[in-house]
């Protein structure tokens, strides 16, 4: 049975702000390095240090000492929404309550970016603030989804405990709607293929155990010695796994076909040439129109431990996906870290 990290089957909006919470605590404790390169990189914009400094012969007013270590005070304030139902006045209280820290940030997160106007309102809110003597502010915006991008740009494909963990907050905020699939037509997922390759390419599906999540995507990449090699666009997926009364299939996205259960079958078949179990084990089976083959090259050493989402949307600077023939060729054309 599979270790959940955050809770399930609540809908409070108390419940998501404390797995939110305890997401960005695990990072922390995971690595602080990788915590205030998510803070930089991603809320505040590199405006600051949030980390401690250390300084040799920092020259002083009126002195001049051997080394100083110091941390500028900065303050983040967080609200979550199920919805863009955030209120002003709360908001509002929310603005007066940083005190005396240096940088202060407000985070406003739910499943859609908030309306423009209540943007604005807020924004004319921390202007008055100002206006008032108190110390510059920012008011970020964002969705749990970005949110688990932001924290997924900083973490590597070796960092599997910290994988492990926003998998399972992905998990969670897919169960309970905090994020919808709703821009999977900008994601692929690249998945390792290793021997399987030449199977996949054949049968234009790939497998994977079915109790490995992900997050919603329409493009499905194999990877092979240094590259992602092919690319094809998900038109089915469906979970088999055989019990004391024979095959029981379960079709998640697509129809099940006779033809997608004699593919499935072969491909249990083939698996025992690597010593998998497909059988016994409940298995997810991604099935592509294509598989069309590219060479988009990892230029980094470390070969990745596992499956990554890329989004083509940003890598491509496309705002609509042309066929999938035209990705592959300009996809072939870029490389990766």
């Amino acid at each position: 049975m599979k270790l959940h990290y955050f809770q399930r089957y609540h809908t409070k909006e108390n419940v998501a702000t404390a797995n939110t919470m305890l997401l960005l605590s695990r990072l922390y404790h995971y690595s602080t390095t990788k915590f205030f390169q998510f803070l930089k990189s991603e809320y505040f914009l590199d405006a600051f240090e949030p980390e401690i400094v250390f300084r040799l012969q920092e020259k002083n007013l009126d002195s001049v000492p051997d080394a100083t270590i110091t941390q500028e005070s900065f303050k983040i304030v967080i609200e979550t929404k199920l919805s863009d139902w955030f209120y002003e006045e709360q908001l509002v209280n929310h603005i007066k309550s940083f005190g005396d820290a240096k940088h202060k940030v407000l985070i406003t997160i739910a499943p859609e970016f908030m309306k423009q106007d209540k943007r604005n309102l807020i924004e004319k809110k921390i202007r008055e603030n100002k206006e008032n003597g108190s110390s510059p502010m920012i008011h970020i915006n964002t969705t749990f989804e970005e949110l688990t991008n932001a924290i997924q740009d900083v973490i590597d494909d070796r960092d599997y405990e910290m994988k492990e963990v926003l998998d399972d907050y992905l998990e969670y905020c897919y169960n309970d709607g905090l994020i919808s699939g709703a821009d999977s037509w900008k994601y692929m997922r690249m998945q390792l293929a290793g021997a399987t390759f030449a199977f996949n390419m054949s049968e234009n599906l790939y497998y994977d155990k079915s109790e490995r999540k992900f997050r919603a995507h329409d493009y499905l990449g194999l990877y092979l010695k240094k590259s992602v090699r092919a690319i094809g666009k998900i038109s089915a997926r469906i979970t088999a796994v055989e019990t004391e009364n024979g095959m029981v299939y379960e079709a998640e996205y697509g129809a099940l076909t006779k033809e997608r259960k004699e593919a499935i079958l072969r491909a249990i078949a083939d698996s025992t040439k690597y010593g998998y179990d497909l059988k016994t084990v409940k298995h997810r089976y991604f099935f592509v129109e294509k598989f069309y083959e590219m060479d988009f090259k990892k230029i980094t050493p470390r070969p990745p431990m596992g499956a990554r989402v890329f989004d083509l949307q940003q890598i491509l600077g496309r705002n609509e996906m042309p066929e999938v023939s035209q990705i592959a060729k300009m996809l072939s054309e870029k490389t990766w870290e």
